[in-house]
């Protein structure tokens, strides 16, 4: 089977790196964003998917445009039976999805319809789900909207987050990628239409979605801590001081305590009051300064949090 692929982050690299090992699969070719421009040493950094891609030695294209005339004119020229997407982060004009001879199909971090958009794990992960899955569908130009082939399901654990989440899931995506392929391409599928009605959107993640207060329950912080792991990571205001939560867990009982202070020191633990349980901060970091424990804090900070 030939396979264009397009794809940009790290799971994606790794998706695409199992599909060359498989001598079943000839990639043609791999789509990704174009390099960008690092602000510090005016350095080039290249997508996850790039790099695969050179070190497996593909043709790599970065189109700026994917309408262009240049870049359409290239495809069209190329012969593959399917078109591979994985977290590329453009939606693909009409044309592209019309050029594999067999189909266009896009793996999905999600049991569709539930979270369309580009933050499927991070969503799973702020509404406590204890599953989830990965969804292949036949690509059409709407955002996560098309038929589906295949869905595979697993477990979330209360200790994932989302680099944990997104490797499992990744690797549930490499243990049936060529399970579903060789389907399509014997044409023994289903297609099943997805129920629009069911269908739960989620956004871009931003910076400005770190901040926590503490007047959210303790698994509200705690499913925030674990969905923004990787990045923006969860942080609070405090004596106008921006502090970093780097590690923390839940206290499994109800917060008694009936005076306002909301951090205290217990035998050098900091815990804070959530709106009905207590937390522990194990690690934490102040602006400009590395991370410490909450011993660290215990002994430099002290005077910071309790009075």
């Amino acid at each position: 089977m030939n396979i264009l692929f397009a794809g940009t982050p790290e799971p994606s690299a790794k998706l695409l790196q199992s599909l060359c090992n498989n001598e079943r699969m000839n990639i043609i070719g791999v789509i990704t964003k174009p390099d960008v421009a690092q602000k510090r040493g005016n350095k080039i950094k290249q997508s996850h998917v790039s790099l695969a891609a050179f070190e497996a030695n593909l043709p790599i294209f970065k189109p700026d445009d994917l309408n262009s005339a240049e870049f359409k004119e290239t495809l069209l020229k190329l012969d593959f039976d399917f078109l591979v997407v994985a977290a590329y982060g453009k939606i693909l004009p009409n044309w592209m999805l019309a050029s594999p001879k067999v189909m266009p199909i896009n793996v999905h971090y999600s049991l569709l319809p539930k979270y369309r958009g580009a933050s499927p794990i991070q969503s799973c992960l702020l509404n406590g789900d204890e599953k989830t899955g990965i969804t292949f569908i036949k690509m059409n130009n709407k955002l996560d909207e098309g038929d589906c082939i295949d869905k595979y399901e697993m477990q979330v654990r209360d200790d994932h987050n989302k680099v944990t989440l997104e490797e499992d899931l990744c690797n549930l995506a490499i243990e049936n990628i060529f399970t579903v392929l060789s389907n399509v391409n014997q044409n023994n599928f289903g297609l099943l239409k997805q129920n629009n009605e069911a269908s739960t959107y989620c956004k871009k993640i931003i910076k400005q979605d770190s901040l926590i207060n503490f007047e959210m329950s303790s698994d509200e912080i705690y499913n925030k801590f674990r969905a923004y792991y990787e990045w923006p990571g969860i942080a609070f205001e405090h004596k106008n001081t921006i502090v970093k939560i780097k590690g923390m867990y839940v206290l499994d009982k109800n917060n008694t305590c009936l005076d306002n202070e909301i951090f205290k020191f217990d035998k050098s633990l900091l815990t804070a009051k959530t709106a009905d349980k207590t937390i522990v901060i194990t690690h934490l970091q102040f602006p400009n300064k590395n991370i410490i424990s909450s011993t660290d804090a215990f002994n430099s900070y002290k005077e910071f949090f309790i009075k």
